[in-house]
């Protein structure tokens, strides 16, 4: 009797044993599982499908905050094509000035004002200069705010030759709301002219 009741305790132990070993891998299993899913879901959540022309292309989501300073560069040299890319005609002048202006504060409105008040556009109107600028580089430096100082160079079309200028100037970026004029989000504040002299003049 003692020997059926020994087997029967061996056996209880045994099922209680295994029950036990049953219920880890569940939860290793269940919890494996669990890892997994959340993993899946949460890179699918940063992956959009767009349809064009047919054909499902898949684009990342990021955080916007890890290419402020790309966009910094990008909103500074739009500015400045805007602002200097200039044609001997009033409309075109008006229209490329206004879309600079939504990107800066007033220290650019300032700059506008005084080139109308010294007949700067009446002048590239009459002669009819052409004036092209390029933005070679802009760096972006220091965190809350931004700095930005931009390097340039520019093409004064005239009918006889082409003279060639450089331009440098400066600016802190303020984070702003984006909107269809300023996309980017940031606004220019305290820009300046630091440097726009002649380098050489060639005939046409």
């Amino acid at each position: 009797m003692f020997a059926s009741l020994k087997t029967i305790d061996s056996a209880f132990q045994q099922v209680k044993t295994l029950a036990l070993i049953f219920i880890v891998a569940v939860l290793l299993l269940a919890g494996t599982i669990a890892y997994f899913a959340f993993k899946t879901t949460n890179a699918a959540a940063n992956r959009i499908y767009v349809l064009e022309n047919g054909q499902l292309l898949t684009a990342g989501a990021q955080d916007a905050r890890a290419n402020r300073p790309v966009e910094a560069r990008s909103h500074v040299t739009r500015f400045h094509e805007l602002f200097f890319t200039l044609d001997p005609d009033q409309k075109a002048i008006n229209n490329n000035v206004n879309k600079a202006l939504y990107l800066a504060d007033n220290s650019a409105k300032k700059q506008y004002e005084n080139f109308k008040e010294k007949g700067f556009y009446n002048d590239l109107i009459a002669a009819n200069i052409s004036l092209e600028t390029t933005v070679d580089s802009v760096v972006v430096s220091g965190s809350r705010p931004l700095t930005a100082r931009c390097f340039s160079h520019q093409r004064v079309i005239r009918a006889t030759s082409i003279t060639n200028r450089n331009l440098i100037s400066e600016c802190s970026l303020r984070d702003v709301t984006r909107s269809e004029n300023n996309p980017h989000g940031f606004l220019m504040e305290n820009w300046r002219v630091l440097q726009n002299k002649d380098l050489n003049t060639t005939p046409r």
